[in-house]
């Protein structure tokens, strides 16, 4: 006899119960009709993931255990089906992150997460209590075990699993995303399978949550640790697997992407999510002619449409004329509102009010910075007048380095290039025009330039890029030393200059919007380093 486990590789939203429980309802419907006998939703589906502090609040947990009952009694619109529902639980005063598994109206049993995860994005411990009880049920002979994330980057709760008479392993999951992650997956989960004999279902969340981005990639692998089923990236999905007992019997499998593809998937669905979710009803940003803007507003049109987006070019004397032809040209490419707001008057009022204050003194990057401020200004006011929400150009190597000013250009709402190096986001334009060919190639040919002072270049105040991401990608993401930094071959001068300004630039990160985490250490929730601080390594 065959048994049928269905994947809800689901989008929920944090919070929003009664539209989560909905959620949860279609895909079983959809999964009853497929004649499946299981679905597995992700962790935590009913409230979200990660909802934070609000798991400190008793409210929050009242209002799940009563969207819990409602969502049993929708469930029995599907008789058999067994549905694994992921919600937080409190047990004689102790909080868990659980997984119920309703079937008929009833939860037939709740397993309760033992490895809670500290670090990186994860606070896990501040919220929840550990527990170390297997849980196993069976549908149809095969006993079914469950973990839930965490849980499997470790043996321990899958051998707690296997000697409770577990066949096949369950594993709702809220797993972020970064480049390079599915592959850990496999290898982890593969040791898992292989050392405990189980074959494996991993479900996984998907959507953007504030600065996390969840892939989904939801895929089945047998006791051999091959793949049998693979699930959309950075798309909501549903697949039904078919088990002959223990043994999943393969199925579509979703092809790789490269590298480009999948990091601009993911960027796409970030913006989407955070623009949709927060109900924003469009986005606007500053367009220079210089690459990083390119980036954001073809990642803005890809994910939200042209008819909700906005581009403003705020050309300054400084402005060459290639940056505002190249602009134009993108933008007719493309589609959007494009508009031109000269600030020369602006900046020349604030240099007649600041005259006799800077009277002898030499113009420097004070002047350069009333520009930036001035173009953030222009873009917040239009912000608060129409509600759009303004997307800041940074790129993760201007940040690292401080080569970004406060209320200026880092002056908006989310930033959606934050952890994208800039050399990615070389890499990531040519991927874009690969679909069409919407960035003009002399942007992405033209020396990167801030034009903020006559014939200016990046590159007179900063490294090459390449050298610059490297150094910033080994200290920063590698928490390498400087000495070994200095012996992978970058010369002593660059390394102690680029880790001098991630040091000193802390405070401008501090008051930069959140931005989309595409890498296993971004600015933000990974790097938590004082402000304040007289170390040097």
């Amino acid at each position: 006899m065959t048994v049928k486990v269905a994947i809800a590789q689901m989008n929920s939203i944090v919070g929003d119960l009664t539209g989560n429980a909905a959620q949860i309802t279609e895909y079983a419907r959809r999964a009853a009709e497929q004649g499946a006998d299981i679905l597995v939703t992700p962790e935590l589906s009913l409230v979200g993931y990660p909802p934070e502090d609000l798991l400190l609040r008793q409210a929050f947990y009242l209002d799940a255990a009563h969207a819990l009952d409602s969502l049993k009694r929708q469930l029995t619109l599907f008789p058999g089906l067994a549905v694994l529902v992921g919600h937080p639980s409190e047990v004689d005063g102790k909080r868990y992150n659980a997984v119920s598994v309703v079937q008929d109206g009833v939860v037939l049993t709740t397993y309760f997460k033992r490895d809670l995860p500290n670090d990186m994005v994860f606070d896990e411990k501040r919220y929840f209590s550990s527990a170390n009880q297997a849980c196993v049920f069976t549908i149809k002979g095969v006993n079914f075990g469950i973990n839930i994330c965490e849980d499997t980057w470790s043996s321990d709760a899958p051998l707690l699993a296997k000697q409770a008479g577990a066949e096949v392993l369950l594993v709702p999951n809220g797993s972020p995303y970064h480049m390079g992650k599915q592959h850990q997956r496999y290898d982890v989960m593969r040791a898992n399978v292989i050392s405990q004999g189980l074959s494996l279902v991993y479900a996984n969340l998907v959507g953007g949550q504030d600065e996390l981005i969840f892939d989904g990639n939801s895929f089945v692998m047998d006791v051999q640790g091959q793949i049998s089923a693979q699930l959309k990236h950075c798309e909501a999905d549903l697949q039904l697997i078919e088990f002959d007992g223990a043994q999943p019997l393969p199925t579509r499998i979703e092809a790789a992407l490269t590298l480009e593809a999948e990091v601009y998937q993911a960027l796409v669905m970030g913006v989407r999510d955070y623009v949709g979710k927060n109900g924003f009803p469009s986005v606007l940003l500053g367009l220079s002619g210089g690459v990083d803007s390119a980036l954001v507003l073809a990642i803005a049109v890809d994910a939200l449409g042209a008819d909700k987006v906005r581009a403003i070019m705020m050309p300054s004397p400084y402005t060459a004329d290639i940056s505002w032809l190249d602009s134009r040209d993108m933008v007719a490419r493309i589609g959007v509102r494009y508009d031109e707001i000269a600030i020369s008057d602006c900046f020349d009022a604030f240099r007649s009010t600041l005259s006799q204050e800077f009277a002898g003194l030499k113009e420097d990057t004070t002047e350069e910075n009333i520009q930036a401020r001035i173009r953030g200004t222009l873009l917040m006011a239009l912000s608060n007048k129409y509600g759009s929400i303004v997307l800041t150009t940074g790129n993760k190597s201007e940040m690292a380095v401080g080569y970004c000013t406060l209320y200026g250009d880092m002056a908006g709402g989310f930033a959606v290039i934050k952890d994208i190096a800039k050399t990615l986001v070389y890499r990531l334009c040519a991927y874009r025009n690969t679909l069409s060919a919407v960035i003009p190639e002399r942007i992405l040919t033209r020396a990167p330039s801030a034009e903020l002072r006559p014939d200016q270049k990046d590159q007179d105040s900063l490294p090459p890029y390449d050298i610059l991401d490297g150094i910033m990608a080994m200290y920063m993401e590698e928490n390498k030393a400087r000495a070994e930094i200095v012996a992978a071959g970058y010369q002593p001068e660059d390394v102690e200059r680029i880790t001098r300004l991630i040091k000193i630039n802390e405070y401008k990160r501090r008051q930069a919007p959140i931005g989309i985490r595409i890498t296993h250490r971004a600015f933000g929730r990974d790097w938590r380093y004082p402000i304040t601080s007289k170390f040097r390594d």
